[in-house]
């Protein structure tokens, strides 16, 4: 049976997704799960209770957001200073503290980078990003790019942390596809030749 070919969205939120394991697990010491689901969305939006966005651009464009519930921001900050080596009381013990805010920010970033590369080593393409924002919210707050007014392409992927905790990316990319350039095997003529004496 033939293996479906993923739409380039879906395979950007693939290695989205990889990456967000990747870097979370890398930082503190412990488990997440994703869903084995991607899901389509209308727009890319920050919502309560923490949100983080970043814009890349470059090759490909497109908006990259986390939405962490405050249990989930909070566990992830924690475990990842404690996996530091940061005694349990001298950390933050509110979402909202900007220790978490600005933590979550920095891994965003580390995210973001992860996943451009994934995407450079497979197609050979690069971008660039801005520097991470996250804020505590009430709220949800739709993000729009004008490369993705026309037709976006937005996706989004759940996530658990180790004790159970909700978070999530949403992904708007640009409308692109990303196609593999074919190279015609080089042909041999003494290979040719050798065939037929």
């Amino acid at each position: 049976m033939a293996e479906k070919r993923l739409s380039t969205v879906n395979l950007v939120a693939k290695l989205a997704c990889e990456a967000v394991k990747e870097v979370v697990e890398g930082t503190t010491g412990s488990r997440i799960r994703y869903a084995p689901t991607i899901q389509r969305i209308p727009m890319v939006s920050l919502k309560p209770e923490l949100g983080a966005f970043v814009e890349f651009t470059g090759d490909y464009s497109g908006l990259f957001c986390m939405n962490f519930s405050g249990a989930a921001a909070l566990e992830i900050y924690r475990r990842a200073m404690q996996f530091m080596g940061l005694p349990e009381e001298e950390l933050a013990r509110e979402y909202t503290s900007d220790e978490v805010i600005n933590f979550l920010g920095e891994t965003v970033n580390q995210i973001i980078g992860a996943m451009r590369r994934k995407i450079e080593a497979q197609f050979g393409l690069t971008a660039r990003n801005s520097q991470p924002r996250a804020i505590a919210i009430n709220q949800t707050i739709t993000l729009l790019l004008n490369t993705m007014i026309d037709r976006p392409q937005c996706r989004r992927l759940s996530f658990r942390t180790q004790e159970n905790a909700p978070f999530y990316v949403e992904l708007g990319l640009e409308q692109t596809e990303f196609i593999p350039l074919e190279t015609p095997e080089e042909t041999d003529v003494e290979d040719i030749l050798s065939q037929f004496s």
